[in-house]
């Protein structure tokens, strides 16, 4: 899978950072569902639940399909396929320097109080 352009994991990660369309992630993640079924739980409107899912859809989250006058959403298989390989690139990085770090304290001879 190719990388994400940065204004790519900047739709993604804004997209993520409402706490509606998290919940509609996490009922997702289980398994497709109609506009209705993601709008029974949630304590706002049809139009904001259908505001909240085109922004999940156009940041790449989410898929849907309309068959008749249903539509129903379900999650893209790869959504957070770069994201993942993002946070462990920063995690990788992070020990690194930790490493590093006990590497040069482990060098570093204690002072002895006199």
């Amino acid at each position: 899978m190719a990388e994400l352009a940065p204004a790519e994991f900047d739709r993604m990660f804004q997209a993520l950072a409402d706490p509606y369309r998290r919940g509609f992630v996490e009922q997702l993640a289980r398994g497709p569902a109609s506009v209705t079924e993601l709008a029974e739980p949630a304590d706002v409107g049809l139009p904001a639940v259908l505001k909240h899912l085109r922004i999940l859809e156009e940041s790449g989250i989410v898929t849907s399909e309309k068959v008749g006058r249903v539509r129903t959403y379900r999650m893209q298989q790869q959504a957070f396929g770069a994201i993942n390989r993002w946070i462990e690139q920063r995690q990788a990085e992070m020990h690194a320097a930790f490493d590093r770090l006990a590497l040069l304290m482990a060098e570093t001879p204690e002072e002895k109080d006199h």
